[in-house]
């Protein structure tokens, strides 16, 4: 890999370090802890978050009819992501011992915390829940299918990915034979390097 891109990697590495470190200050303005992976409200700020729950009656008359036309198309796709799901974990569990690659965690790409919104009522809990997963579902099918690349064809594309992949910096450059070969000799060995979220 080029040192300016090297370095490009290593200063977008620090500012993302920065930014969680400012999320993790929202905490503070926003009233509540994080204790066992459930979030906590201060009382105040938990009484104060309810007074703008909206009733699940008023929310539904007051929702436009383009909404309501088009919900059956969207909870229909909860189908097709249950396949998905079903068929990756199989890949997974199946491929990935004999490739020696280290399983993906499930629990680090499937994040159910808005249900401990205050200000939420329990329809758009459920559609919040619903939207956890299918999102989770796709991070987490992109993490199966980097680790898979990661392992036959690290190759990175003449143009950058708009969203790549957390293994897509270990890529060999495109046009780099030598690189291709150390990388795809790695196979295995490259996992023990794994990178960070």
């Amino acid at each position: 890999m080029q040192p300016k891109i090297t370095e490009l990697i290593k200063r977008f590495e620090s500012l993302r370090k920065d930014l969680e470190k400012e999320y993790s200050r929202l905490t503070q303005n926003y009233g509540y802890s994080i204790e066992k992976r459930r979030i906590v409200f201060l009382k105040e700020f938990s009484h104060k978050n309810k007074l703008f729950r909206e009733g699940f009656f008023r929310m539904l008359f007051n929702a436009p009819i383009r909404h309501i036309l088009a919900s059956p198309f969207v909870y229909m796709m909860l189908f097709p992501a249950v396949i998905l799901d079903f068929f990756l974990t199989i890949y997974q569990y199946t491929a990935f011992p004999l490739y020696r690659i280290p399983c993906v965690k499930r629990s680090e790409y499937f994040v159910y915390e808005r249900r401990f919104l205050d200000y939420l009522n329990w329809f758009q809990k459920l559609n919040c829940l619903y939207c956890s997963y299918v999102n989770g579902l796709f991070s987490y099918a992109v993490a199966i299918g980097a680790s898979t690349e990661r392992y036959w064809c690290p190759l990175k594309a003449t143009q950058h990915p708009k969203l790549p992949h957390n293994w897509y910096n270990d890529f060999a450059d495109y046009g780099n034979p030598e690189e291709w070969i150390q990388k795809y000799h790695e196979n295995d060995q490259a996992f023990c390097k794994i990178p960070k979220e």
